[in-house]
């Protein structure tokens, strides 16, 4: 019934909604989904009717790690739920958990628009936003107090502009949204590599990273923390962030973000903007290399969050099966519809069936066990 379900839902989503979809501008698609989320998400039949439609549970599935119970390892990336808006809707349509922000120390509006654009041949998104978010004051404010179906990760960035391109007052930064959220979500996310902010990535930069991590070590550790990589960082760069991931105890690592890189083979659309990070099938290969060189790296000591061209069972599966635990999506969702969550956990239960694993932990890293 489940499949069935799920290829009717999936069906209507191809041949209507993201035909006329697509030939909108994508930043107001996107914004208007935000806000039909937060009705959604208003009030409890709205929410049973989305879960109804959406939702898949499996024992099969479900995992603690760090201390934090996954019912499937299906999550949102950062980067859609910009402010924290879609808390409530986002278990219904069937996530595992899901990641906030990338929230700022301080209100940002982000980059000029455009700056969001399809590549449909490609199976990707360019994205230049540049972390336009609320602010880390008025996102905690609105998330204090409030108890979470599954587990909601709070992802902390520095603020766009120029004065954070100073190392000392982008530390500041960092630490103003990281204090923000001391009892407020299940772990933590250092994006580091933001492709779109102004003055770069430095905080890539192991001597600026380590003097990022000194000052967080200093603050009581509430959660988990994670840093989010780049892509497209060097193998020599990857050894230093991992070395340090060893020295300040932290727990794992975000592989990937956007590539900035235009040099690549999987993009096949003709025209690609010069600025902003592309997502989706152009970076899957980069980011399942990450994760392979990480896991391999550190023996499989570090969490890995798998993200990155995930569009079906498969492309989730052989994350995992390279050492990620958990998966991340947002480009595969938009192009397969609100479904695909549901659709890639019940192609994950039939394939741990098929390999003969009980739970999905039984499944990690077993192509670099070999």
């Amino acid at each position: 019934m489940i499949k069935l379900r799920n290829k009717i839902i999936s069906f209507l989503y191809q041949k209507t909604f993201k035909k006329l979809a697509f030939r909108a501008d994508p930043e107001d698609v996107h914004d208007n989904i935000i806000n039909f989320g937060k009705f959604l998400g208003s009030n409890f039949l709205t929410r049973g009717l989305v879960s109804l439609f959406f939702n898949y549970k499996n024992t099969t599935l479900e995992q603690k790690i760090l201390g934090i119970n996954f019912s499937n390892p299906i999550g949102l990336s950062a980067g859609f739920d910009k402010n924290a808006e879609l808390t409530k809707i986002l278990p219904e349509v069937g996530f595992g958990f899901a990641e906030l922000g990338s929230i700022t120390g301080e209100p940002c509006e982000g980059n000029p628009k455009p700056r969001l654009w399809r590549l449909p041949k490609s199976k990707s998104l360019v994205v230049y936003y540049g972390l336009k978010n609320d602010g880390a004051e008025a996102i905690s404010k609105r998330l204090a107090n409030k108890k979470f179906k599954i587990p909601m990760v709070i992802s902390i960035a520095k603020t766009n502009c120029k004065k954070t391109v100073d190392v000392n007052a982008g530390i500041e930064d960092y630490l103003k949204a990281y204090q923000a959220f001391d009892n407020i979500g299940a772990y933590y996310t250092i994006n580091i590599s933001c492709p779109n902010a102004f003055g770069g990535e430095p905080f890539s930069d192991p001597e600026k990273l380590e003097l990022l991590l000194e000052k967080i070590i200093k603050l009581p550790k509430t959660k988990p923390i994670f840093i989010k990589l780049s892509p497209d960082l060097s193998e020599n760069n990857i050894d230093q962030i991992i070395d340090l991931a060893i020295k300040y105890n932290i727990d794992g690592f975000i592989c990937s973000n956007l590539t900035k890189k235009r040099e690549n083979k999987n993009i096949i659309d003709k025209d690609v903007p010069e600025v902003g990070g592309i997502s989706g099938k152009v970076v899957e290969s980069l980011a399942n290399d990450l994760i392979s060189y990480i896991y391999k790296k550190t023996n499989g000591q570090k969490i890995i969050i798998g993200v990155g061209g995930v569009f079906t069972a498969e492309d989730a599966y052989k994350k995992i099966k390279m050492g990620a635990s958990l998966i991340q999506i947002i480009t595969g969702m938009i192009f397969n519809g609100p479904g695909t969550i549901s659709d890639i956990n019940l192609g994950l239960v039939k394939l741990l069936e098929k390999d003969g694993y009980k739970n999905i932990s039984e499944a990690i890293g077993q192509n670099n066990k070999k």
